[in-house]
């Protein structure tokens, strides 16, 4: 069975090396909306996949980290990453392109990982991550799959450690050793109830 939750954010970006200028050339913002997809073929104590509760937690924190923040490439130049932690204090560095299609990977790397570290408490059972769809506009989005995020080769490798979020972001999560906990393989607590 899948269950899916929808995210939104508004973020702000370039996305160097496309063919349309105005998206490789100024910075642009986009009202994401972000579809995270969970599958298993067990039912825990409540008789569902996952309470939809427990992604208002560490994965609503990581898609939120997004909201009104620009991101960026950390192969960009090196002026316009300065520019651009001199003029928001909410912004993410990313190892790759801040595509529609990479962010889907790097939001599917980021949840599997959360996913995993999640001390579930109510008889889950092998609760995988099945797709993150991540719509740009209204009209376009990515989808990425778990070959697609874990396939370095074709796109790009995508390590966690190399994922900055500011200061001013990680100051906003409900735990703020989240991203810590995360790169280490801490397991990740859940309140009893939610």
């Amino acid at each position: 069975m899948i269950i899916r939750k929808l995210f939104k954010f508004e973020n702000a970006h370039i996305v160097r090396n496309c063919i349309s200028r105005r998206c490789s050339k100024s910075i642009h913002g986009h009202s994401y909306k972000v579809e995270v997809k969970l599958k298993s073929n067990f039912l825990d104590n409540a008789q569902m996949v996952m309470d939809f509760g427990l992604m208002k937690l560490y994965i609503k924190d990581i898609v939120d980290s997004f909201d009104h923040a620009i991101t960026l490439w950390n192969k960009d130049e090196e002026e316009y990453i300065k520019w651009a932690k001199k003029f928001s204090e909410r912004y993410i560095i990313l190892p790759v392109n801040p595509s529609a299609e990479q962010f889907s990977r790097v939001f599917f790397l980021i949840i599997d990982k959360v996913i995993e570290l999640m001390d579930f408490g109510n008889g889950e059972k092998e609760v995988e991550l099945y797709s993150i769809i991540v719509h740009e506009t209204d009209t376009g989005y990515a989808e990425c799959f778990r070959e697609d995020a874990y396939n370095f080769k074709n796109m790009g490798e995508i390590k966690l450690k190399d994922i900055v979020f500011s200061d001013q972001i990680k100051r906003e999560w409900r735990d703020k050793e989240m991203w810590d906990k995360i790169l280490s393989n801490k397991k990740l607590s859940l309140p009893r109830e939610i």
